[in-house]
């Protein structure tokens, strides 16, 4: 039983991904909604590939819809920049840059720690090749820190600018140890993470701005009214939500939660849903806790089993 295996409890339904392994027999296990629970060696079993293949299959023997768009993008030719770890062994990795494109640039790669950074590695990246850039041990996969790369384009001949760009990487066991397939340039099996890919965060000052200003214009001009139901799920929100540590995860929730809700109230609705799933229940007491010091909220209650599960909080608005 080693970090990474795909493990599930003997007396639960939960699956997920070892993260830490202590000499007392203890383990950490992050399960799908990026959450982690404590258990013990003897209180879960290692899924094994074979047992993967035999079950996921549909009763047919026929690869399902999900597998055969897998298996064409497998074979899409990956074009962008990627940072790729090899394994050297089964303890150790090699991190790799990786510069897919017909594009040369200056780069930057840095450790973060709080206020304070390592340099990895700098300088020029031409197109089509690949840089190493460290080595890492996977017994300390949750002390790895943080990540900050720096991308700037070159060009060596007169044509369109393309705009530098930043990317922060924090891994996630549950995604991590998935995202093993053949690398491009390389050719090596590693696990691999594209870093080109951009996500818009939401500006959570403009909108208290927005707010406050709602009274210049008509509350129908200046507001769009959302959805009934609004889903909270991060995989909704974020494309690149791997690489985001449980925290930002939770702050991108809880904005859309707020955002949603004060155009709702604004809007003039009676009432909204929100579903934030089951997991452990973090984000759900974070959105009853907010829920409960508004003067302008009716009543808010678990609602919808049959089709939530419990997982989903509507909102009857004053």
């Amino acid at each position: 039983m080693n970090i990474g295996d795909k493990v599930r409890l003997l007396h639960g339904n939960e699956e997920g991904t070892i993260t830490k392994i202590s000499g007392s027999g203890r383990i950490e296990i992050e399960i799908e909604d990026g959450f982690k629970i404590p258990a013990m060696k003897n209180e879960v079993v290692v899924i094994h590939q074979t047992e993967k293949e035999y079950f996921g299959k549909e009763k047919s023997g026929a690869p399902s819809k999900a597998e055969s768009l897998a298996t064409v993008k497998s074979h899409q030719p990956q074009t962008g920049l990627f940072i790729s770890y090899v394994p050297l062994n089964d303890k150790d990795l090699s991190v790799h840059l990786i510069n897919n494109t017909d594009k040369d640039y200056l780069f930057m790669a840095s450790e973060v720690f709080g206020d304070n950074s390592r340099t990895l590695a700098s300088g020029n990246f031409s197109a089509k090749t690949s840089q190493k850039i460290d080595e890492k041990a996977i017994p300390q996969f949750e002390k790895w820190p943080e990540l900050f790369f720096r991308f700037i384009p070159i060009n060596h001949k007169a044509e369109k600018t393309m705009p530098a760009f930043e990317k922060k990487v924090k891994f996630k066991a549950s995604s991590f140890f998935k995202s093993q397939q053949n690398a491009p340039v390389t050719g090596k099996k590693s696990y691999l993470f594209p870093l080109d890919h951009q996500t818009k965060s939401l500006d959570i000052n403009q909108l208290n701005q927005e707010l406050n200003n709602a009274s210049a214009q008509p509350v129908e001009k200046q507001f769009k009214r959302p959805d009934k139901e609004i889903d909270l799920h991060i995989e909704k929100l974020a494309d690149d939500h791997e690489f985001m540590s449980n925290s930002e995860m939770l702050r991108l929730q809880m904005e859309t939660f707020e955002k949603n809700l004060n155009y709702a109230i604004a809007s003039g609705m009676d009432e909204i849903s929100f579903i934030h799933g089951i997991g452990n229940g973090v984000l759900r007491k974070e959105i009853h806790k907010y829920l409960s010091q508004l003067g302008n909220i009716k009543y808010f209650q678990d609602t919808q089993k049959n089709r939530f599960g419990y997982g989903a909080t509507l909102v009857r608005i004053n």
